[in-house]
């Protein structure tokens, strides 16, 4: 597992975590925050997983 999926996947359970605050506080702005982060956290990991296979 390189680097990229771990950043990946760090991104997607902080993205999760602040989704679900915005919820639970009633925050649009940090719900939409964790939706994009969690699509970033997705974005990095499918990068990583490219690059193993081309290593």
């Amino acid at each position: 597992m390189n680097k990229d999926r771990v950043k990946g996947s760090f991104d997607q359970v902080k993205g999760e975590a602040k989704e679900q605050w915005g919820k639970l506080t009633d925050d649009p702005k940090t719900e939409k925050e964790g939706k994009l982060d969690q699509a970033k956290g997705k974005v990095k990991e499918g990068i990583g997983k490219v690059k193993e296979k081309f290593s």
